[in-house]
């Protein structure tokens, strides 16, 4: 994975380094493992023996082949994640496979928890990825802006690449997690504008008073 941070550094460490796991194993500073409802992560048409809490994985198993989710009646697949906060996502990691087990594509549509088969296919994604083959993880950046307050995201795989299923082993993300708070910040930065202006209509009031008197 390339290095993404080194040009804020300007001294050596490993903390900004984006290619090292630091001691917990979460691996990149920027990989929001921990703040997935991994509880509540749902998959649509997988096989039985599947959750879809199977392919959210601690970044030391993002490689690991022994669970995975793959789909049931056909070759598409839906993914539920919910997130603990609000979430600016900047990657979609996926490991899926092997060969013509591997979606197509996949299709990402933020905050809207309720879709299914039934509706999915005539949503326009905030989002879509053609998937790649092979073996590793993938890394697909998305456009932040679109996916800058997130509270859930649906990944939509609508077909794979020769198969009669597809297969996911490893969903990951990366990028920004904030707690959800329970008053808007917006009343916060309100009440400080107006005590700022009220003090600087006062101020502009007496130094038009003082030639006049």
């Amino acid at each position: 994975m390339p290095h993404q941070h080194d040009h804020n550094c300007n001294h050596e460490s490993h903390d900004h380094d984006h290619e090292h796991s630091d001691t917990s194993g979460l691996g990149p500073q920027d990989n929001l493992f921990m703040h997935i409802d991994r509880d509540n992560v749902l998959a649509l048409n997988a096989n039985d023996e599947n959750q879809g809490s199977d392919v959210i994985k601690p970044w030391h198993l993002r490689l690991s082949e022994e669970k995975f989710v793959e789909s049931d009646a056909d070759d598409s697949l839906i993914i539920r994640i919910p997130f603990t906060g609000s979430v600016r996502l900047r990657s979609l990691l996926l490991k899926t496979g092997p060969t013509d087990q591997t979606p197509a594509k996949v299709a990402l549509f933020a905050n809207q928890d309720n879709l299914d088969f039934s509706d999915i296919a005539d949503k326009t994604p905030t989002q879509e990825f053609d998937v790649a083959q092979g073996r590793e993880v993938g890394e697909y950046v998305v456009k932040t802006a679109k996916f800058s307050n997130v509270s859930s995201l649906t990944l939509y795989f609508p077909e794979g690449q020769g198969a009669d299923t597809i297969r996911i082993y490893y969903i990951g993300f990366l990028g920004t997690w904030t707690e959800r708070k329970t008053n808007p910040i917006i009343t916060v930065y309100e009440a400080q504008a107006n005590l700022a202006d009220h003090e600087k209509i006062q101020g502009t009031e007496g130094a038009f008073s003082t030639p006049q008197t």
